[in-house]
């Protein structure tokens, strides 16, 4: 990764600048700007192929797009790799549970910090005291995530036997025991009947109020956007064609035309 560029002025904590990306000549994002400011909940809304994942691959950095840029906590990116979003403080969810189902769920948690780490092998091989305080220190760390999401009940127990319900929130707390500033949601209520989307939709209230953490979330279910989010970008085929508050979103033409109109 090339050294970033410092912005000289204030800027968002997010902001998506005339990003494009193709497969095979496949346009999956078009031009695409948007800004998110820190401190909000940004959903990510659109028809099924709308470029939607793409993006969130582009923003921690799975995809490196054809042209464009991403500015995130003010510095300037063309490229960045995947673990070096993470240390920045980037992190990420996805559509389908991408758990260790023979692992406990605290063991699923703590690997949500295997990037994180500051002792080296030689320290953490011979146990020396450095390495026995860091990993106190990180077990604290998830066993604080777990209270927070209501999981200590599923501590040790095997995550492939639990409900699919509660390992999407384990995959939540993976993601959050990191300490992000930026959180990346992909369809975080895929699959969850209307109590699991309510439980679930409070937890990211949760997580952005009382932990301070800006979200950004791709959701197909309108309803719970438009309560749920302080802002809405909404794709069609890789463009934007709305961006706004989700009352700006409920009367956008363009919005109403491709999407909105098709969902009751």
């Amino acid at each position: 990764m090339g050294s970033p560029r410092r912005s000289e002025t204030t800027a968002p904590l997010l902001d998506v600048r005339g990003v494009s990306l193709s497969f095979r000549g496949v346009k999956a994002l078009s031009d695409l700007s948007f800004a998110v400011a820190r401190g909000e909940i940004c959903a990510l809304i659109g028809p099924n192929g709308a470029g939607k994942s793409s993006l969130l691959n582009v923003l921690n950095g799975v995809y490196v797009p054809d042209s464009g840029e991403v500015v995130f906590r003010g510095e300037h990116f063309r490229q960045i790799e995947p673990s070096e979003a993470a240390r920045r403080g980037v992190a990420r969810t996805f559509q389908n549970n991408a758990l260790f189902r023979k692992m406990s769920t605290l063991d699923n948690v703590l690997a949500g910090l295997a990037r994180h780490t500051r002792s080296g092998f030689l320290t953490q091989a011979l146990r020396l005291p450095g390495a026995r305080r860091e990993e106190r220190e990180l077990r604290a760390r998830a066993e604080t995530i777990l209270e927070f999401l209501d999981l200590q009940p599923y501590r040790d127990l095997i995550v492939g036997g639990l409900a699919y319900g509660i390992q999407k929130r384990i995959e939540l707390a993976r993601a959050l025991v990191s300490s992000p500033t930026l959180l990346l949601l992909d369809e975080p209520l895929a699959g969850m009947n209307a109590q699991e989307k309510a439980e679930m939709s409070e937890f990211v209230r949760d997580i952005n109020r009382d932990l301070g953490i800006t979200v950004v979330l791709i959701e197909h279910d309108v309803g719970i956007v438009m309560n749920l989010s302080d802002h809405i970008v909404v794709l069609d085929y890789g463009r934007k064609i709305g961006d706004g508050t989700p009352e700006e979103i409920r009367s956008n033409a363009d919005v109403i035309s491709a999407y909105l109109g098709t969902v009751h």
